[in-house]
């Protein structure tokens, strides 16, 4: 599938890797899947969507890797290195993928950031079985200052911090059913995994053994 332009200097990408990986019991940036590490993998599905790709909120020394964006507010969850990132950045869209999302096709990434950039939506996620997923996500940088206050605040998950900025500036927030996207062909995974199991979170070992199970079945007939 030919990937349309993704907006240059004008969009920015970071994948997010300052989770604890509490199930995983090691780093789970630093993890495999087939022979790759996850953050290797997120980082070239950033790539591959035509956008920069830097590190936020890492936990543990990934700057070989790619750039590493610092998050001072470490272990306050993802919003934190959602505010880091966007403040490094003078990129008017951001686009956010967690490092543990390694089974993503980057057409997603790609149209939500078109999306955005055509309707002016302040926040873009998809969904999947009628449930909106908090990634990956395209941020406007207009929302910064909200998320930030949010972020002080301590009040709210991330999900929650990015609908009460789009609401409080009268800003769409949009969501976007995948499976509504992938029929017509607007997004394509490369091994035609079924776009349900595009956002699984490999979190632990059980995870990350589905993942690579999938990753043979379907990798291994495209």
């Amino acid at each position: 599938m030919s990937l349309p332009d993704s907006g240059g200097e004008s969009a920015a990408g970071f994948v997010l890797a300052g989770g604890q990986s509490s199930r995983m019991g090691r780093d789970k940036a630093l993890a495999e899947l087939a022979g790759q590490l996850l953050v290797t993998r997120a980082l070239g599905i950033l790539r591959e969507a035509g956008l920069s790709a830097e590190i936020a909120g890492a936990r543990s020394p990934l700057d070989n890797y790619a750039p590493v964006v610092e998050d001072a507010t470490a272990g306050l969850g993802p919003l934190g290195g959602i505010c880091a990132a966007m403040a490094s950045t003078q990129a008017r869209h951001a686009a956010f993928l967690s490092v543990d999302m390694p089974l993503l096709p980057a057409s997603l990434i790609v149209y939500l950031l078109r999306h955005a950039q055509i309707t002016g939506a302040a926040v873009t996620v998809p969904s999947v079985n009628g449930f909106a997923q908090t990634f990956p996500v395209v941020v406007d940088r207009a929302v910064l200052p909200l998320l930030e206050t949010s972020l002080q605040s301590g009040r709210g998950g991330c999900f929650a911090a990015l609908q009460a900025a789009a609401d409080k500036l009268g800003r769409l927030f949009s969501i976007l059913p995948v499976e509504l996207l992938a029929q017509p062909g607007h997004v394509a995974h490369p091994a035609c995994l079924p776009a349900a199991l595009w956002f699984l979170n490999v979190n632990g070992p059980v995870e990350l053994a589905r993942a690579e199970r999938l990753h043979t079945e379907f990798y291994r007939v495209s």
